[in-house]
């Protein structure tokens, strides 16, 4: 196996003004608990391919509910690797629990933005069946896969990245 990937948390003023964005009315000790629980997503066997990524609290979703999460990691990774983010299988499977953009694509070069790379994973609930999706704080909901790419022969590109989502429109 290739080592080419590290995650690292992002710093405590990174994920606070996060988390405040996506959760007004969070208080500074209960953000700073939360961010000292956030685990780095780890493989669960010498076997997996994906890294598990966990909730940094409890989520309930009731059928049709969207939850934005702020992970509180970034991953820093070799050029020409991408990091792929899909939700966790069993989740899928038993409750469709679906990734709002289907797969979530991080770039190399997104670890030096100026978010400090922080990855947001929003799932929603697509339950066909009534059921309510409800995760304790810990769990594994999302799973990334590092995946080396290709670019074209005549590839010019010379732009580099400054900004999060949709940062990377074509110029």
């Amino acid at each position: 196996m290739q080592r080419i990937a590290k995650f690292h948390k992002v710093s405590l003023e990174q994920f606070t003004k996060d988390w405040i964005d996506t959760f007004p009315g969070s208080g500074r000790a209960e953000i700073e608990e939360i961010y000292e629980e956030v685990k780095l997503p780890v493989r669960a066997t010498a076997g997996s391919a994906g890294y598990d990524f966990f909730t940094p609290v409890p989520i309930t979703l009731k059928p049709g509910e969207s939850v934005k999460i702020p992970t509180g990691i970034r991953a820093e990774m070799a050029e020409g690797w991408v990091l792929q983010i899909f939700p966790r299988s069993s989740l899928g499977f038993k409750f469709r629990l679906q990734m709002n953009n289907t797969v979530g694509i991080i770039d190399s070069d997104y670890f030096y933005s100026d978010n400090e790379g922080h990855m947001f994973i929003k799932v929603t609930n697509d339950t066909k069946e009534g059921k309510v999706v409800d995760l304790a704080a810990g769990t594994g909901f999302a799973q990334g896969i590092f995946l080396p790419f290709g670019i074209t022969t005549d590839d010019e590109c010379a732009n580099s990245r400054n900004g999060g989502f949709g940062s990377t429109d074509a110029r």
